[in-house]
């Protein structure tokens, strides 16, 4: 897939060639192409036709910032338990988990206590066990988790899936960052590609202290809606007469012009999205809205099910702080407990709606933790082995795939790199990772680069 098609730079070769004296029947055949084409196109988030047949069609990304330990949630180590103490094979104290662990589901899958809301939907999840990346440390892990480099400016995934598939809600973003760490531009930014893929950030920071979810400039308490739109047509005109007074491609003002137009759309259906005070008791309950552990969390994630479910392609929630140097013991559990239950309660409530077959919901960190104790009650960072899990659109339910060794430390069984993980997720969505390329600066670009390997066997 190269650049869209461009209506706009279209409108202007088609003025300075018609000047340059084009026939009538050149005249009219340019002008019905054009007219034809902005029919169709003039909206670039306009859903688009995938590569092949999706077995997704959205996805709701569960950022876990600051790397939860996979040894004391969803990686099961009972010979790190047997070792606890010796010294470990790269040096350093092994520690085994101090969270027990039990199978759960028809499946049996290995979960430890502290998710034992999400330890009921076992068997829809697919668990990577394998997971690795280039990066121990946490900014340039995160920049290559999101955008597959850690050392350049690149789209964004949720901006390269809408880039490939559009969005299906005309008076929405079809991408949206709820609560991005404070650090975190790389992770919703579009970067080359048209700025309108870009992701619309909600909220501030992932820490524990996130509020309320604010969409933030989304209304204009100055201006009434009819001076509003005066006002957008004025700075439109003006946008246009520099489009067609420039040349080469101006995809920077072209995305602006679109960006005013749907930020003006915006105001009504945003806030009504938001809005969840019509939401039953039970469902404010499931997602733990009210209780002061889980009401931050699980008001995004409910969000999250209302974007989806009105068209938005993409939505991704950030929260932390997972960082556990030290008082692991302490803290982890007080952060598995706040994403715990609004995880469980996202999971049924989009099945429950028919939505978790064709919803790819993904939960993870940027890279995983040590085998070894660090200080008196802490793990260090470590990027060669750890977990992700991911659920519905199209992923096989109850299955673990892959390993670490037996101490957690590396990935030694069907080893999924980051790159094979967004590759994967690509084809989840129909989009053919060697095929979804963007040209710049002289080149095809893509998501993966030169890599991605797709893992075909967590595929239902």
């Amino acid at each position: 897939m190269t650049q869209p098609f461009s209506p706009i730079a279209s409108r202007r070769h088609f003025l300075r060639s018609t000047s340059a004296g084009f026939g009538y029947l050149a005249f009219a055949e340019m002008a019905a192409r054009v007219a034809a084409a902005e029919s169709s196109q003039q909206n670039p988030l306009a859903p688009k036709t995938p590569h092949f047949p999706a077995k997704a069609k959205r996805v709701i990304f569960l950022y876990m910032d600051g790397a939860p330990s996979h040894l004391d949630t969803f990686d099961y180590k009972p010979q790190l338990i047997a070792d606890d103490g010796k010294a470990g094979k790269y040096g350093g104290t092994l520690w085994g988990s101090p969270f027990e662990f039990s199978r759960h589901g028809d499946s049996g899958l290995w979960i430890s206590e502290l998710f034992p809301n999400v330890a009921r939907h076992a068997d829809d999840l697919a668990l990577i066990r394998s997971m690795h990346c280039d990066q121990p440390a946490h900014p340039s892990a995160m920049v290559q988790m999101h955008t597959g480099t850690s050392t350049f400016i690149r789209p964004s995934l949720g901006s390269w899936v809408v880039y490939g598939l559009g969005t299906e809600n005309e008076n929405m973003p079809g991408f949206l960052s709820l609560t991005p760490p404070a650090a975190g531009a790389p992770s919703y930014n579009s970067a080359f590609l048209p700025s309108v893929y870009s992701g619309s950030r909600l909220g501030r920071g992932s820490g524990r202290r996130s509020g309320p979810q604010k969409a933030i400039d989304i209304d204009n308490p100055n201006l009434s809606r009819q001076d509003q739109r005066r006002q957008i047509d004025f700075i439109q005109q003006l946008n246009r007469g520099m489009l067609d007074r420039s040349t080469g491609s101006q995809r920077n003002i072209e995305g602006v012009i679109e960006s005013f137009e749907l930020g003006y759309r915006m105001q009504d259906t945003m806030p009504q999205l938001m809005d969840t005070s019509q939401e039953t008791a039970q469902t404010l309950q499931q997602y733990g809205i009210g209780n002061s552990a889980t009401d931050s969390f699980g008001r995004q994630c409910l969000m999250a099910r209302g974007f989806v479910e009105a068209g938005v392609r993409f939505v991704e929630i950030s929260y932390g702080i997972w960082d556990h140097h030290s008082k692991l013991s302490e803290n982890l559990p007080t952060r598995c407990e706040a994403v715990d239950l609004p995880i469980a309660g996202l999971l049924k409530d989009l099945k429950e709606r028919d939505m978790l077959k064709d919803t790819l919901v993904i939960w993870g960190g940027e890279f995983g933790r040590t085998p070894n104790r660090q200080g008196r009650d802490g793990r260090d960072h470590i990027n060669k082995g750890y977990t992700l899990w991911m659920a519905g659109g199209g992923v096989k339910g109850g299955v673990s795939y892959g390993a670490t060794d037996e101490h957690g430390y590396e990935a030694v069984e069907n080893p999924v790199h980051i790159h094979d993980w967004r590759a994967t997720i690509l084809h989840l969505l129909g989009l053919d990772h060697e095929q979804l390329t963007y040209r710049h600066a002289g080149r095809d670009y893509r998501l993966t680069d030169v890599h991605g390997n797709i893992a075909h066997d967590i595929i239902a």
